[in-house]
């Protein structure tokens, strides 16, 4: 099964101010989400129905809708000590 990934304002904002190189490494990331949503470093957030996948320094948080199947991803943040709180 083939997943649409869709980008949230948020994300789509973050993703617009990353260098070149690390923003290639996320589309990349966000195309095999495409195939697989859960292949990767991902994990499902405490708490939450969310999950997030490693992408070096950067954390790409996402939803799974299986029904409609479709990614939504949520934010890209680069991982500091304050990422989840």
């Amino acid at each position: 099964m083939s997943f649409a990934v869709h980008l949230a304002n948020r994300a789509g904002k973050g993703l617009r101010g990353l260098p070149a190189a690390d923003r290639e490494r996320i589309f990349k990331a966000l195309e095999e989400m495409e195939a697989d949503p859960l292949a990767g470093d991902v994990v499902k957030l405490k708490g939450t129905d969310t999950f997030r996948r490693r992408v070096g320094n950067y954390r790409i948080v996402f939803g799974i809708d299986e029904i409609e199947g479709a990614v939504l991803v949520m934010d890209i943040l680069r991982r500091s000590t304050t990422t989840y709180r």
